[in-house]
């Protein structure tokens, strides 16, 4: 797989988010996401993200446990500021003194010694961002972190915290459904030459295609409570993903594989992250980073999939009132 600059790092041009592993979607098989896990590294993924909230510290501890030993192989993203209170209850907390103690505790399950990308996971609202990432710097200048990245947050806040330290990456959910970063982030990040990291590359499965009944999801599957997967969205995106399987089909390549290649074919300081569980869409993805798309070919693709035929918002209200940004 070809490689694309993430600061000071050259990773793969697909990374893996392994989110699904622990978290979000449903019961995971641990073979299978050993499997997936190992065989990645194999087929070129070099860049793997994850987060301590993810199944709280159950997929950062996977990783640490499966490729403790390929630990120079692959470059590792974490995140910080999002997890549980003392009772249990998921808090945002970007305090200096937490910071601290969420990146030893990540260590220790991730078996390392250093992060390569340790991202602010959200923007605590009571905490000034410069004293959020003024404690990332500490972690840098220590050596337990090597770059520093942002995740959902506004143009605003991606210049105040590159003014106190250099920001590596941002990454937010971008995908042909959801495009929230084109109304500023991007061009924010191409100013600071910043990696912009998509995360829900495939719109949560939607726009593989294969997605064609949530009564097939799990509960507790973080998608049913999504208004865009919900009665009359639902069925208004599932066909217009439809229109969008036939011209994939034209073009010769899966729905997943366009729609990365879309990404791919946008901007050169574009990473996306697909995540999954299972290895033969783990192989199907990483053909994407091969496929080159015309001109023709993406205003197509786009005149079907657009913030004007998505039906419905990407979040509930409550999940909005956490992100920092304009939706």
């Amino acid at each position: 797989m070809h490689t694309r600059k993430l600061g000071p790092f050259r990773v793969s041009a697909l990374g893996l988010g392994c989110m699904s592993m622990s978290h979000g979607y449903g019961s995971g098989d641990l073979k299978e996401s050993e499997r997936v896990l190992s065989q990645s590294l194999e087929l070129g993924y070099s860049f793997l993200d994850t987060a301590a909230v993810y199944g709280y510290g159950h997929n950062e501890e996977l990783i640490g446990r499966v490729l403790k030993s390929r630990r120079s192989d692959f470059t590792l993203a974490t995140k910080c500021a999002l997890f549980r209170d003392a009772n249990g209850k998921r808090e945002i907390n970007g305090r200096p003194e937490n910071i601290f103690k969420m990146c030893d505790a990540s260590l220790q399950r991730l078996q390392t010694d250093v992060i390569d990308l340790y991202y602010l996971h959200r923007k605590d609202p009571n905490v000034p961002i410069e004293e959020s990432i003024g404690a990332l710097a500490e972690l840098k200048a220590a050596g337990k972190i090597r770059t520093i990245g942002l995740s959902e947050v506004s143009p605003e806040t991606i210049q105040r915290a590159h003014r106190v330290h250099p920001i590596t990456a941002v990454q937010s959910e971008y995908s042909l459904w959801t495009r929230v970063p084109e109304n500023g982030v991007l061009q924010t990040c191409q100013d600071l030459d910043i990696t912009f990291v998509p995360f829900s590359p495939l719109g949560r499965a939607m726009l593989t295609g294969k997605l064609t009944d949530t009564a097939s999801l799990e509960a507790g599957d973080l998608r049913l409570g999504m208004p865009r997967f919900q009665d009359t969205h639902f069925e208004s995106n599932k066909a217009m993903v439809g229109r969008f399987c036939e011209l994939a089909d034209e073009l010769g390549h899966s729905p997943a594989q366009i729609a990365l290649a879309w990404l791919l074919n946008k901007d050169e300081r574009v990473v996306p992250i697909p995540g999954t569980k299972h290895l033969h869409f783990l192989e199907e993805n990483a053909l994407a980073a091969d496929i080159q798309l015309d001109q023709d070919a993406m205003e197509r693709i786009e005149a079907i999939i657009n913030p004007q035929t998505v039906s419905g918002p990407r979040y509930p209200q409550a999940a909005l009132l956490e992100i920092d940004g304009d939706e």
